[in-house]
């Protein structure tokens, strides 16, 4: 299996620290407003990667934290503290808000098939742990105090900026428009890893530390989250690319000061989802959350199809248009799917099974093409094999792939059962086009397909226009 990793900057062998197990962590949100789509693109394809990963018979443990204090609306600690934000936008405390928009984030993971960490960690919930990882880092000379908050010295590093090759001085905090420059700093690099003097005086969550009553920084709570449950070396980090610089390039600086070696192999970044007037974000166009589009009518599995067919580390355009198509294909796959459960499936053929596994096998295995697996999926449909194998290659895929592709045809196949079984109208002309409907339903059934346009055209003549929809056939009288 083959990841591309930001750190290396090349596609690599995937190699856990023990052998046949997983120790996988994910930047989890900060629960101050609902997720927009662009946010959850990244755990719809973290999900696939840590289902891939059990899928090809690893033992994964997840583990996920939740930003509910000290996340900055600016990475370079400065701007206003986004949970802060969130308790004055709408007149309640940190904890009620944290608590209503954890419990939306997972809301909307279930509706996409994003399966729930084995480990879901608070920040709140880790204090002790923050306290004494900084100790450490100021014991071992990495850290300093300065204006009464605690600061990672960056300057005392051999390399900062391991992602990518960046130009220091465009990221010195400063250089971009609205960001202040913070005088208690001794590089322009350094990081809060402890609050106790902010301009956040009204600041609900603050904690005893060695240093004063205070806050942590947002950067240390992952380091600290990972160490506590997955212990001191990691396999697999993911989030979204935004995150690379600063927040992950500081936990590396943190973690490997305060750990005195590498601490995590593999970094899984997630690109951007777009719109066409620019990148995704909650401030700027339409706020678009799983919510929304359900009020427009879009299963949520149609938009994790969507975001199945392009490469995770593309940056991928949303529009309606797009949707759209996606829709339409999924509703597609979901009515070829149908049309397997109708007929005399067989048995399973072993031979075909394996070539069709290993063909989807190796598309995931080449950095995850979830692209490449949904062509697989196609090809599986199209293949000269028995239908109770191409079922069985479907459920066996969609264990990564999550799109519920026979659950919604075994639904579809249930709804015509139920229309089909459902009492006549009492009236004669309404009753005589639903006996129609249902003759020209057999008809199809049996693949007498002239009979079936048949019975459409004589409707028709007679102002009656049938309508197949997924549901089953509808019809409209002029």
């Amino acid at each position: 299996m083959l990841l591309y990793n930001s750190l290396t900057r090349r596609r690599d062998e995937f190699i856990p620290n023990v052998p046949g197990k997983v120790s996988m962590y994910t930047c989890g949100p900060t629960v101050y407003h609902y997720a927009h789509i662009g946010n959850l693109r990244s755990y719809i394809m973290e999900d696939i990667l840590e289902k891939y990963l059990r899928y090809a018979g690893y033992d994964v443990t997840r583990v996920m934290n939740i930003t509910d204090v000290g996340h900055l609306t600016s990475d370079a600690d400065t701007g206003e503290d986004k949970m802060l934000k969130g308790a004055k936008r709408e007149k309640k405390t940190v904890m009620e808000i944290a608590k209503y928009y954890t419990d939306a984030f997972f809301a909307d993971c279930a509706k996409l098939n994003i399966k729930t960490p084995d480990v879901v960690a608070p920040a709140t919930g880790c204090i002790d742990e923050f306290i004494h990882v900084i100790e450490g880092l100021l014991e071992k000379g990495f850290a300093y105090e300065a204006g009464g908050n605690i600061y990672f010295d960056t300057s005392k590093l051999k390399q900062y900026y391991v992602f990518n090759d960046f130009r220091e001085e465009d990221l010195e905090v400063g250089v971009c428009e609205g960001v202040e420059e913070d005088g208690n700093k001794r590089n322009k690099a350094d990081f809060v890893l402890w609050f106790t003097k902010s301009k956040f005086d009204d600041q609900e969550l603050k904690w005893d530390s060695p240093w004063g009553v205070g806050y942590p920084g947002w950067h240390i709570e992952c380091s600290c989250i990972s160490m506590k449950h997955l212990g001191e070396t990691l396999d697999i980090h993911c989030g979204g690319i935004d995150n690379a610089f600063p927040h992950h390039t500081n936990e590396i600086a943190q973690s490997e000061a305060y750990l005195g070696h590498k601490w995590c192999n593999y970094w899984f970044h997630v690109h951007h989802l777009n719109t066409n007037s620019g990148k995704m974000s909650k401030s700027s166009g339409e706020f678009l959350t799983v919510s929304l589009l359900e009020s427009k009518g879009y299963n949520p599995l149609v938009y994790r199809f969507f975001c199945l067919q392009s490469h995770y580390r593309k940056s991928l355009v949303f529009s309606y248009e797009n949707l759209d198509n996606a829709a339409v294909a999924y509703k597609k796959l979901v009515a070829r799917i149908l049309t397997l459960l109708k007929s005399e499936q067989g048995e399973i053929d072993p031979a075909a099974f394996e070539e069709r596994k290993a063909a989807f096998c190796a598309a995931l295995d080449n950095d995850m093409n979830t692209s490449l697996g949904v062509t697989a999926l196609y090809d599986v449909l199209k293949a000269n094999t028995t239908p109770a194998t191409k079922l069985a290659l479907i459920a066996d895929f969609d264990r990564v792939l999550g799109l519920d592709l026979i659950k919604e045809a075994e639904l579809l196949k249930k709804a015509e059962e139920e229309a089909a079984n459902a009492p006549l109208s009492d009236d004669p002309v309404i009753r005589r086009i639903e006996e129609l409907i249902r003759e020209r339903a057999e008809a199809k059934k049996a693949k007498n397909y002239a009979r079936a346009d048949e019975i459409r055209q004589t409707l028709l003549a007679e102002g009656v226009t049938l309508i197949d929809t997924p549901q089953g056939t509808q019809y409209k009288m002029q």
